[in-house]
């Protein structure tokens, strides 16, 4: 998912939504604000097991950002 996308449908809260925020800082705000563990691009990005994450794509990438 691209972060234009993310900011289109308003999943940006507070300071995301300035356009200064890394996409990785970006995806952990918004897991928090969802009441989610702020995990995106995680160490152990590999070994986990939440396979309907709408970010697990990018976040498994070798550099997810």
């Amino acid at each position: 998912m691209r972060v234009v996308e993310v900011r289109e449908r308003g999943w940006a809260p507070g300071p995301g939504r300035d356009g200064r925020m890394r996409k990785g800082d970006l995806f952990r705000v918004i897991q928090k604000a969802e009441g989610n563990s702020d995990c995106y691009g995680a160490a152990w990005r590999f070994d986990c097991m939440q396979s309907d994450c709408c970010w697990r794509q990018d976040c498994l990438k070798p550099n997810p950002g």
